[in-house]
């Protein structure tokens, strides 16, 4: 008998976006599945829609929004199943996207998380910024994507249509092996949203256990997410990846690349507000106060870690921001080629 699959679909105001994209989950290939919508508390009428026109769905019915993290985490423990599938509700996805990925991951028990190929829903001939062909890290713990580099998204020329090691799978469509998940507690909730998924990858291989893409499944993403453009998004991303980076890194890494971090992510601060971008300043500013909030009551209490960065898959010893900004390289390919 195939494995057991949940198709978890964490909610938040979604009603639009499940009202256009269910339908394609719904006619997915997979014969030992069921689908179910999570809802993080939302204040439209999801719940309703859901009942009304897919009554067969199973609910979970949180009324708490606690972000991305806390959301899976809550969710995740009230279902059973092998092999989870964390879906974002603006994914179109295809009939037979589940079937490659277990494949894989049935082939070989090391593997923790996967992601299938992830395409733009609006401009189907690019990846999509949220995962592309799988996501790669670099030295300072800035994340790309095979096929994203900051705002670039790449056209897919089947550049990355083989299945590979990747540092982190992206959350909008993430296949997880539910016993690991658990094993390693889940997400942190302290992320709420923005790069947790990353965080649980990296600490699934310092466990010792792969990430991969799997380019044979694709799906299409519109993108955006449920928390606007803006000083809260840019918050969130630049507090937890420095969170990301403490909790991780071997203490010798980590004494020497947060401040080089930390004087980059000022260097951005300034050119924001420069530009006139007052919100950008602001945000990163109060991430870095708050990653020092957590840093002093939090981070005594982590597990030391001993296994070094450059040890684990997916990881350029480069710079990716050198590259991008200084050398003008665009693209995934042309920067892993080069050394610094």
């Amino acid at each position: 008998m195939s494995p057991s699959v949940a198709i978890v679909i964490l909610n938040y105001n979604g009603k639009k976006h499940l009202a256009q994209f269910l339908p394609s989950v719904m006619a997915t290939n997979y014969l030992n599945l069921k689908i179910i919508v999570a809802d993080n508390g939302s204040t439209d009428d999801s719940i309703k829609f859901v009942q009304a026109s897919y009554p067969h769905i199973q609910i979970l019915d949180h009324h708490t929004n606690e972000g991305f993290a806390g959301g899976y985490n809550w969710a995740l423990q009230r279902v059973e199943a092998d092999y989870y599938v964390l879906l974002n509700s603006d994914v179109q996805v295809s009939n037979d996207w589940i079937n490659p990925v277990i494949n894989l991951m049935e082939q070989d028990k090391s593997i923790a998380a996967a992601q299938p190929k992830m395409r733009s829903f609006y401009e189907p001939e690019l990846f999509e910024y949220a995962g592309a062909a799988g996501g790669w890290i670099d030295f300072l713990g800035y994340p790309f994507s095979r096929g994203r580099v900051f705002d670039v998204c790449e056209p897919d020329k089947g550049q990355f249509d083989r299945a590979e090691p990747i540092f982190w799978a992206s959350g909008a469509a993430m296949f997880v092996r539910a016993s690991v998940f658990h094993e390693m507690n889940g997400f942190d909730p302290y992320f709420f949203a923005h790069q947790e998924e990353i965080d649980l990858c990296w600490r699934m291989q310092l466990a010792g256990y792969k990430i991969v893409a799997c380019p044979a499944s694709e799906v299409f993403h519109v993108g955006g997410g449920t928390l606007p453009r803006g000083g809260r998004k840019v918050f969130l991303n630049f507090r937890n990846n420095l969170i990301m980076l403490a909790k991780n890194l071997p203490f010798g890494e980590m004494i020497w690349k947060l401040p080089v971090r930390f004087l980059l992510d000022a260097i951005s601060a300034w050119k924001g507000l420069l530009s006139g971008d007052f919100y950008f300043f602001t945000a990163i500013m109060k991430a870095h106060l708050a990653f020092g909030w957590w840093f002093m009551t939090r981070y005594w209490s982590k597990i030391p870690v001993v296994q070094p960065m450059q040890n684990l898959q997916g990881v350029y010893h480069g710079s990716v921001v050198w590259n991008y900004f200084v050398r003008n390289k665009k693209r995934f390919l042309e920067i892993i080629s080069t050394k610094g």
